[in-house]
Formats: C-alpha cells, structure tokens, sequence
C-alpha cells in the first residue's frame, strides 16, 4: 500500500516542481512543524499536546508565505485533508488552503470564500496576483512588502511574528496612520518591532515618496526599554542609531530612539519635541502603548500626535 509518504515523493513533489514552486524566488517547505503544542495542565503534571505540522508551505518569497497543502495517501479522496490544511491556514493567516491524494487537488480560497477541484497546483504568480488584487496592494507596495527579513542575528520570526510584521508593513504601505499590535509578554514584540523597521528601511520606503530610507523614531517610558533594543536587536543599523537624551537634537539618522521622559515638556524645558517638525518622522513605534502615553490627560500625548 502506498503511504503518505510515498504519495508526497511520487506525486505531490512533481506537482509543486511543475508550477513553479522550486523556482527562485520561490520556494516550499516539507513537514514544517510551526508550533510546539498546546500546553496541558493536570496536577502538578505538564504537557504539550500535539504540534501542528504542515506538509507543504509555499513561499512566494523566502519570507512571505502564501498557501498551505495538506497531502494524503493516494487511496484516500483528494479532498479528505481540506479541513486540516484551512485549520493550518487560519493559524498562519494564509489566503490559500490545499488537500490533494497525489492526483486531484482541492482547493479553498479565503479570498473568494470558494472551494474547488483542480488537476494541477497555481503557479506563484497567479496567488500573488489574485492576493494582491482582493487586498488592493499596489506595485510599489508590492515590492516592499517583500522586502527580506534580517536573518543574521540568528532570531528568524516564528509564524506569528511572520504574520505580525508582514500585516503590520502592509498597512503601512497602504497609508494606514495608526497600527496596534497586541502581543503577550515574551512573545518577542521588539523582534518585531525591529523587522518591520528593517523591512521598511531597505525598502526606502517613506511617506514623502522620495527616494531615502524613512526616519524611524522608537518610543519607551523607560530607559531599559530603549538601551537594550537599541544595542541588541537593533544593531544591524549600524551607524544609523541614535539616542536621543541631554537636551542634543540630532537630524542626520535614521533610527532614532528615545524615552518620552527625554522629549516632553515639564516645568522647566518647552520640549525637545518641538525641534522636530511633525513630518520629520515616517514611522513612530510606541512600545508599551497602553501605559503612560495611552491616557488622554498625558502630557506625553502630544509627542506622537
């Protein structure tokens, strides 16, 4: 008998190869695992319950995924993984979702809301068409939202993340004025918060349209929160940094953080905010938004509106 296994090496693999899916730009993953389980509490007892596993992510980029197939063996129906792969896809936020027994396909489109067989699996420039067309995402938005990740300092987004920042540099690019992610402690916000700043920074994307990387200012409440991104994660910009404290206003770089502490009004100081005109910055980033600056009497308000 024919197992899964076997059906994804003789079938699905030459499939996927056909459309185009082992072409560069594009890619595909086998037997992804994109979580480690549900954590079960009995007692004193701790568990994980079972993984999610993927057979196959397809990439339109290395770093955007775009659809999900679920294979099974070739005695079964072809549509019999449907409901696997469209649970995979809703946690990864995909578009696209596929079941296939090595020889028909069954296909689930979010987009649409449709569902329908095919006989061979849409090239990558037909999904990215159709997602870009249902979403409105323009060619200039297009290219910069597919910006590469920095994989260098080894910290690659998990699925979530890669969700987070895709969604978020979307918005942006589209002229979304405010974006809020909410995301729990240890879930790696300033991971995030760094790779949506890389993405938009080697796009040179900006909100003038000209052609320079934007101005990024990275907001806090507190020293440590800006010290430690600023040396850590956000290293690969380089000479690009800058802090902004002491009173010294600085107009040359790019990546500029700064505590609200450092920039706002108070008895003696009119504000170091005020030497910055209110376009100066592109993207604003408020990490812990929903302290100090979320109330309406905060006189740190006026620094980001």
């Amino acid at each position: 008998m024919i197992t899964e296994a076997d059906t994804c090496r003789r079938y699905v693999l030459p499939k996927l190869q056909a459309a185009g899916w082992d072409d560069e730009p594009h890619s595909f993953t086998e037997q992804r695992t994109f979580t480690d389980g549900r954590i079960v509490v009995a007692g004193r007892t701790v568990r994980r319950g079972p993984q999610k596993r993927a057979d196959y992510l397809l990439r339109y980029t290395r770093d955007f995924t775009i659809a999900v197939v679920e294979a099974k063996a070739e005695y079964k129906q072809p549509g019999d993984g449907l409901g696997q792969a469209k649970d995979y896809a809703e946690v990864l936020g995909l578009n696209f979702a596929y079941s296939t027994n090595g020889h028909g396909i069954v296909a689930f489109d979010y987009l649409s809301g449709t569902e329908r067989e095919l006989q061979e699996f849409p090239r990558p420039d037909e999904l990215w068409g159709r997602l870009r067309a249902k979403q409105g995402i323009g060619e200039s938005a297009a290219e910069r939202l597919l910006a590469p990740f920095n994989h260098q300092t080894g910290r690659s987004p998990r699925y979530y993340q890669e969700i987070a920042i895709n969604r978020t540099v979307q918005a942006i690019l589209q002229g979304k004025r405010r974006v809020l992610l909410t995301m729990a402690t240890g879930t790696g916000k300033t991971d995030v918060a760094f790779q949506i700043c890389w993405k938009l920074w080697n796009a040179r994307w900006n909100r003038s349209g000209e052609h320079r990387r934007p101005k990024i200012l990275y907001l806090a409440d507190r020293n440590l929160l800006i010290d430690d991104p600023k040396d850590k994660q956000f290293a690969s910009f380089g000479d690009a940094r800058y802090k902004i404290e002491n009173a010294r206003v600085n107009y040359s770089r790019e990546m500029y953080f700064a505590i609200y502490q450092a920039l706002a009004r108070d008895e003696s100081r009119p504000g170091l905010y005020k030497e910055y005109a209110r376009d100066f910055f592109d993207l604003i980033i408020a990490d812990e938004c929903h302290r100090g600056s979320a109330h309406d009497e905060s006189n740190w308000r006026e620094i980001v509106t």
